[in-house]
Parts: C-alpha cells; structure tokens; sequence
C-alpha cells in the first residue's frame, strides 16, 4: 500500500458557484517530456472496449487522452512544439482543435500508438480495476456457489454512474471560473465533499482539458450532493485586522499569508481523504520514464470517502497526471465484501467470522449487494 503524493503542486484559494468548490492546482515549472491531448469519438458517446478475446464491456466514453513521451518539440511555458501539435491542429492564431475519430471498438483500455505515445481511456482505467476485483469469484468449490459463479465468476459486473453534465452547477462552475496561468490542474468539490482530483503535466494541457470534466463519469453520492446540497462559503481573504498595513510591500505579504493559510487548511482538511488514504497500485504501462498506474482504495468501513483513480508518474513518483472518481457508500461496501471473501477463500463461515457477523446476516449482506447469482438458491 502506497499513497499519492502530490509533490511540486500548490492550491490556490477556492472558487465557489453555488454548492461547487473547485480548488486550482499550480505548478512552478510543467513536467518536462510528458504531454497529453484529447481525442473525441463521434457518436452518442456509448462505446465498446474490447479487453481480450473473450472479455469486452460497454459504457460511455466520450473521448480518450493520448500521453506522448517522444520529447518533439518544446516543453515551454507557452505550449510550443510538435509533441502538444500531435491529434491537434493549429492554424495561424487558432487554438488548437482535438482531432475526432469515427466511432470504433476499443481495443483494450490503453492501446500503444506510432512512436512514443499511448491512447488511454480516462477513468476507464481506475474503473476496470474496481469492476475486475475479484471477478474470477470463489476459488474453491464450496457447496454455498452456484454453478454460475464457478463457471463465470461475477461476469457480468455493472455500476452505475452520472455525467458531470447532470451534477447542478458543475457546468456553469467550470463555464466561469478563472483559470490560472500556470494552473495544472484542480480539485473538484460539491457540498464541500471530494468528487474528483484531476491534474496533467502542463498548463497548455489543462487549458484544453479543463471544459472536459462535465463529460467525466462521477459517483451517485456527487450527484445527490448536487441536487440536494446547499450553497457552500466562498473564500474570503481578510487582511488588515489589528495589523497596520501602511505600504505596498505590507499588503503583498498580507495577500501571501492569506494564500499560504488556504493552502494549509486545504490540505489539512478538504484534502485529507483522497491524501491520507493508503492505495493498491497496479502498474498498467512503463513510457519511458513515466509508468501508467491505476490504483484502489483499501475499502475500510470508516465512513470516509474512497476513491479509485489513475496516475502517471515519472522516475522519482511525482504525480505527472491524476484522474480519481468518488467511490459512493454501496461501492466501497461492495468492494468491502468482496475483499473479505477472497480473504476468507470464499467460505463463508470464515467470512463470516471476519466480518463480526453469523453466516446468515453474511449471506444477507451479498444478496444486498448485488451478488445473488453467485449463491445457490437453498442457502
């Protein structure tokens, strides 16, 4: 178990619209060698991902992200060079525009492209990994497993999820908010909850990333704080007080301390869940220095929130790119029980015994989950 570190970022104060809270994320210097862009695929945004031969899945997947490690072109401040040009265009002054692709079958969740770059799907990635946990099903034919569940595990596995477009406010919040010079990325608040971090490696890179939130997938407990939460308090610098601020020199450093103070209640309290939390790291493509990863949360009935995500990170661990997503209450108890049974070797009395619990309340507990078919009819 290892935890995300997100060193060389800095928050900057929070910007509130209405129960939304999105907290900019700033580098001093982007990540060198490393870029991202978007591909979009035409169509209704229902898409096919082929895992294997005989594994496939079907969601929503209205774009890709393309990492390109190749080093053409420059890393500057200003987005030059051929390596941010690749799947965009520009044109005189024009902005770069994302190349669309017809709509296709996914060939795996990250697919090696020509030279050194690599097609993932964002979020994709982080929600394989929590849909595949423990999907073979029990290992050890105990009488309690139906043939179904020997045979076929937990095929098929399915989790609901809501487009930001349909959590209130989060459109219009990223619509209006300002975006920073040098800002890299952001983290994502409704009613003051952590819905989702995102960062990439270079501003230029969150510029034409930043309006791609409201296609992401988030978790029912973000849409419920959305459509029932109430409005959240905005940030408010105060300077002066019983301090006599009586030069410029004083104000700018009343202004800093005032930054600084943000960042360290920030990251004291609002971010402590996603920062603190211990993850399993599973290692999905080396690219160059850069390794592609998706994590898991350890599922601990705490009542805090989890969450799943995706990383790349570079040669010493830093945080290059990071996409997480909310897991909701059902979730994190799903992969709770999931975990306990695979502890226990799928028997159930020793399930039982682990979770405090008899076995019927244990069988209880899995029909409630969702996972009736794994269990004979009788038990």
């Amino acid at each position: 178990m290892n935890r995300l570190e997100l060193t060389g970022l800095t928050t900057r104060p929070s910007q509130v619209w209405g129960g939304v809270r999105l907290v900019p994320l700033v580098r001093e210097e982007p990540v060198a060698g490393l870029r991202l862009h978007r591909e979009v695929y035409e169509g209704l945004g229902a898409g096919i991902v082929e895992l294997d031969d005989r594994t496939h899945y079907v969601s929503y997947i209205p774009h890709g992200l393309v990492a390109d490690w190749s080093g053409e072109g420059s890393d500057a401040r200003d987005g030059g060079g051929q390596s941010a040009a690749y799947g965009t265009q520009f044109s005189g002054l024009e902005a770069a525009r994302t190349v669309r692709l017809p709509r296709l079958a996914h060939h795996r969740t990250a697919k090696r492209r020509p030279g050194d770059r690599l097609r993932f799907l964002p979020l994709h990635l982080a929600l394989e990994g929590y849909l595949a946990l423990h999907f073979g099903g029990p290992s050890t034919a105990w009488e309690e497993w139906s043939r179904r569940a020997l045979q076929a595990g937990l095929s098929p596995r399915a989790e609901d999820t809501y487009l930001g477009w349909s959590v209130r406010g989060l459109g219009d919040a990223l619509r209006v908010f300002e975006i920073h010079p040098d800002q890299c990325g952001v983290m994502v608040y409704v009613s003051d909850a952590l819905a989702a971090a995102f960062v990439v490696p270079h501003p230029e890179d969150y510029r034409l990333l930043h309006a791609s939130l409201v296609e992401d997938l988030y978790g029912e407990l973000v849409h419920q704080y959305g459509l029932y939460g109430a409005p959240v308090p905005e940030f408010g610098a105060r300077i002066g007080g019983e301090e006599h601020i009586r030069t410029l020199a004083g104000l700018r450093a009343a202004a800093l301390g005032q930054e600084r103070a943000w960042a360290e209640a920030h990251d004291g309290l609002f971010a402590r869940e996603l920062l603190d939390s211990s993850y399993g790291f599973e290692r999905v493509y080396r690219m160059g220095s850069f390794t592609l990863w998706r994590f898991l949360p350890p599922f601990v009935r705490d009542g805090s929130g989890q969450h799943i995500g995706e990383t790349i990170t570079d040669h010493k661990g830093r945080v290059a790119y990071l996409k997480t997503f909310r897991l909701s209450d059902p979730q994190i108890r799903r992969g709770h029980l999931l975990h306990t049974l695979a502890g226990a070797d799928w028997e159930l009395s020793r399930a039982a015994e682990a979770l405090g619990a008899t076995r019927e309340e244990l069988v209880r507990r899995i029909r409630a989950a969702g996972f009736s078919a794994l269990l004979k009819g009788n038990v």
